[in-house]
C-alpha cells in the first residue's frame, strides 16, 4: 500500500471479517470479543490500546502517535461505535453477507463497520506519508443507545482535539455532515393506585388514564417550543387485566431538537410534569441524551480545510446539517471543530437493505488520510 492507493481488497475483506463479528448493542460478549479484533488492529498501526469498562460492553480508546514535525501536536479525534441494532442471528437470516455489483451487504456495513475499515486504512495511508499530529480513537459500544455510558469518553477524549471527525455514513450523495440535530430518549412513568375497576373504582387512580394524559400535555410542550422539534413516543406499557385499575404505565419518547432553545425549553416542560389526578405520581427520566450542534465558524473553517484536502486527491466535498444524531454532537456542542460522515457512501442504515458502496471506502480513506496532512 502507498500513500495514495488503498488495497481495496484488503479493505473489503477486512469488512467482511467485521461484519462476521455481530455486536449487539448490549451484547458485552460479543461485544468485546469483537473489540479485541480492533484493538489489534491498531496496535498494528503502531497506537497504544485501552479498554474503557463497562457492563454493556467495553469502549476502545486508540492512541496513534504523530509524525515528523506534527508528532507534538494537539491531537485529531476520530469517533466511531462498534455496536450495531441487529440482533444475534441476522447474519444467517434475513441479513446474510454478500457482494453484488461493488456493493457490499451485511448487518452493520453500512452503520457503521465500514466506517471503522475507512478510519484504519487512512491511518495506515498516513502513516506511509509526511508529517501529520497524533490521533486519538474512540470506538464506543453503545452508540445506537444514545451512549449513556460512553458519552462521559467522549467529552474526556475531546478536551484536547484540535478537530473531531465522525466515520459515520454521509448523506446519500456522499455530502459531509456538519451540524445536527439534538437527541433525547425519555422515559415518562406513572404510578397509580390498584383496585378492583368494577367492585371499587373509586379507590384506584388509573396509571393508563393518567398517562395518556400527560401524553398530550407533552404534544402541546412539543407544539409550543421555539423551534422545530420531532417527537415521537416510541413504546407505551402499563396495566395487565381490564377489570383491574393499572397501577403503572410508561412511555418512551424519542425526541430531536434544531437548536439548544427549543432543547431548553422542552426538557424543561417535560422534567417539570405534575399529576393530573390526586393520588398519582409522574416521573420524567432522561435516559440518554446529545446535545444539539449547530456548526458554526469551528465547524466551517475546518469544512474549508477538508476541501483543500479533497482537491489534493482529487475530490470535491461539502458539507451540510443531518436531522439524525451521533456522538460528534457532543464534540459539537462543546466548541470542538467537528465534522461527520467520513464513512463510506451506501444506504439503508437500520433497515435490512444495508449496503455499501465498495469503492467509496478507498475514497473516504484517501480523503482523510489526506485531511491528516493538513491538520
Amino acid at each position: 500500500m502507498n500513500g495514495t492507493a488503498p488495497d481495496l481488497g484488503a479493505m473489503l475483506a477486512r469488512l467482511e471479517t467485521y461484519v462476521r463479528h455481530e455486536t449487539p448493542t448490549g451484547d458485552p460478549a460479543r461485544l468485546d470479543a469483537f473489540g479485541e479484533v480492533l484493538l489489534a488492529r491498531h496496535r498494528e498501526l503502531g497506537a497504544t490500546v485501552r479498554r474503557v469498562a463497562s457492563d454493556t460492553g467495553d469502549h476502545l480508546v486508540m492512541e496513534h502517535p504523530g509524525r515528523g514535525a506534527r508528532a507534538g501536536a494537539a491531537p485529531v479525534l476520530f469517533l466511531g461505535h462498534h455496536d450495531t441494532v441487529w440482533p444475534a442471528g441476522q447474519l444467517d437470516g434475513v441479513m446474510p453477507w454478500r457482494v453484488d455489483d461493488g456493493v457490499a451487504h451485511g448487518p452493520g456495513a453500512y452503520d457503521m463497520k465500514s466506517g471503522l475499515v475507512v478510519m484504519e486504512t487512512a491511518l495506515e495511508l498516513a502513516g506511509t506519508a509526511g508529517a501529520h499530529p497524533p490521533v486519538r480513537v474512540v470506538v464506543v459500544a453503545d452508540e445506537e443507545v444514545g451512549s449513556p455510558t460512553s458519552s462521559a469518553l467522549v467529552t474526556e477524549a475531546a478536551a484536547d482535539a484540535v478537530a473531531a471527525l465522525g466515520f459515520e455514513s454521509p448523506h446519500p450523495d456522499g455530502t459531509l455532515k456538519a451540524g445536527r440535530r439534538g437527541s433525547t430518549r425519555l422515559r415518562l412513568a406513572v404510578e397509580g393506585v390498584e383496585s378492583h375497576a368494577a367492585l371499587d373504582p373509586e379507590s384506584g387512580v388509573s396509571a393508563v388514564d393518567e398517562l395518556v394524559d400527560q401524553l398530550i400535555l407533552v404534544r402541546s410542550i412539543v407544539r409550543h417550543a421555539p423551534g422545530n422539534v420531532l417527537c415521537n413516543v416510541g413504546t407505551v406499557a402499563g396495566g395487565g387485566r381490564t377489570n383491574v385499575v393499572p397501577a403503572a404505565a410508561r412511555a418512551d419518547i424519542g425526541l430531536r431538537f434544531a437548536d439548544a432553545e427549543s432543547e431548553r425549553v422542552v426538557l424543561d416542560g417535560l422534567t417539570s410534569l405534575r399529576p393530573i389526578r390526586s393520588g398519582a405520581a409522574v416521573t420524567a427520566e432522561v435516559m440518554s441524551r446529545r446535545p444539539a450542534w449547530s456548526a458554526g465558524e469551528a465547524t466551517a473553517a475546518l469544512l474549508a480545510t477538508v476541501r483543500q484536502a479533497a482537491a489534493s486527491v482529487g475530490q470535491d466535498i461539502d458539507g451540510a446539517p443531518a436531522a439524525g444524531g451521533a456522538d460528534t454532537n457532543t464534540t459539537g456542542a462543546l466548541g470542538v471543530p467537528t465534522l461527520d460522515g467520513f464513512g463510506p457512501r451506501g444506504a439503508g442504515a437500520h433497515a435490512v437493505h444495508e449496503q455499501v458502496v465498495v469503492a467509496s471506502m478507498a475514497e473516504r480513506a484517501r480523503l482523510v488520510a489526506a485531511l491528516l496532512a493538513e491538520l
